[in-house]
């Protein structure tokens, strides 16, 4: 198999898995870039992603205009300008292995402390507190930046609350629209938009959209139980297959 041949073997699943999600389906989005790191190195996959990313978050806008919850969003947009910032200032420094291992197991222990909770009987989260907002947007910005894996963080914060599937769908969609826009100027301070990754940001646009439409038109018909629990098993997912990837990489190096 040619090398380009390779690459668009895993690049239309990862990018199909990223329509998926901007969907409505948050979490899957974490997959695109280590699926489009078996091909080639993660840096550019990130910077191949970013562009699909923002168009296929306007479709997502559009979408779910009406369903997004307002109070979560002005804690955590504003905290994930603290955690890009600080993904701008590390990105030659951080390790990806260690980010990814961190993330993992971020998503492990999330899964299990929500079947604990689920399993005690504790109650929900009501309402979005500052606190805890700080921390979570902050993670999600700084692990977005690093790589497009800022979904956990964002979950963690999120799901507890319970919301009506279509709104925890439309307020990660606004919260990683904005995400996405922040990260652009450092983005290019890094040098990561070039001729060649654009274009094939562009080539890849058409799936990019479709694979989105779709997971809204998903969405709109999973019931809330059904959904959350897909949700925790795609986290669970993404978290063992991250920390297997980051322990393997850092034991290896």
């Amino acid at each position: 198999m040619s090398g380009e041949a390779e690459f668009y073997f895993v690049a239309i699943p990862a990018v199909i898995v990223l329509g998926l999600s901007k969907g409505g389906f948050t979490g899957l989005s974490s997959l695109a870039t280590p699926m489009l790191s078996l091909a080639i190195s993660p840096v550019r996959a990130a910077a191949i992603v970013l562009p699909l990313l923002i168009v296929q978050d306007w479709v997502s806008v559009w979408a779910f205009r009406r369903d997004f919850s307002a109070a979560n969003l002005a804690v955590l947009i504003p905290s994930s300008m603290i955690g890009v910032a600080a993904g701008w200032l590390l990105a030659a420094r951080v390790s990806e292995d260690a980010v990814r291992l961190a993330v993992g197991l971020i998503c492990i222990a999330f899964v299990a402390y929500m079947l604990v909770r689920d399993r005690l009987g504790l109650a929900a989260v009501d309402r979005p507190g500052i606190p805890g907002g700080l921390l979570w947007g902050s993670l999600a910005g700084f692990t977005s930046f690093i790589s497009h894996a800022g979904a956990p963080p964002f979950q963690v914060y999120v799901m507890p609350q319970n919301l009506k599937p279509r709104v925890f769908a439309g307020t990660a969609t606004m919260f990683f629209a904005a995400v996405n826009l922040i990260k652009i100027p450092p983005y290019f301070l890094l040098g990561q938009f070039s001729r060649d990754n654009l274009a094939v940001s562009a080539g890849l646009m058409p799936i990019a959209i479709l694979s989105t439409l779709a997971g809204v038109w998903l969405v709109r018909r999973v019931s809330a139980e059904r959904f959350y629990a897909l949700i925790l098993i795609i986290t669970f997912a993404i978290g063992a297959k991250l920390t297997w990837d980051a322990v393997r990489a850092l034991v290896v190096a």
